[in-house]
């Protein structure tokens, strides 16, 4: 405990007892206790609260990494479905353009 021993701490209770006296010293005492007390508990909020406002933080940043992807996933979807819907009346035509070439010519009728 910051690198106190034994014999220091002997050495400064020694001291307390004979500066602020037998009759005030475990009144002093208490005193020091509660507030170290306090300032344990008011660091422990402090960290709780850090730890809060991060985890929020943390869950805000996910969320909207999450709504990036969706955003770009949709629209990668609906490039895909427009380049689909372009190429389907290319396709049409170039059907309509083999099944004419394709088809027998009309035979010419003889005449009898």
């Amino acid at each position: 405990m910051f690198g106190i021993g034994g014999p220091e701490l002997l050495i400064i209770c020694v001291v307390a007892l004979i500066v602020i006296g037998p009759k005030k010293l475990p009144e002093m005492l208490r005193s020091l206790g509660k507030g170290v007390a306090e300032f344990k508990r008011v660091g422990n909020d402090v960290k709780t609260t850090l730890d809060d406002e991060v985890s929020k933080a943390e869950a805000e940043a996910r969320k909207r990494e999450v709504e990036e992807e969706l955003a770009r996933r949709k629209a990668e979807k609906a490039k895909q479905e427009a380049e689909a819907a372009e190429a389907e009346p290319a396709k049409s035509d170039q059907d309509t353009v083999q099944t004419e070439a394709a088809a027998p010519p009309p035979a010419e009728e003889t005449k009898a």
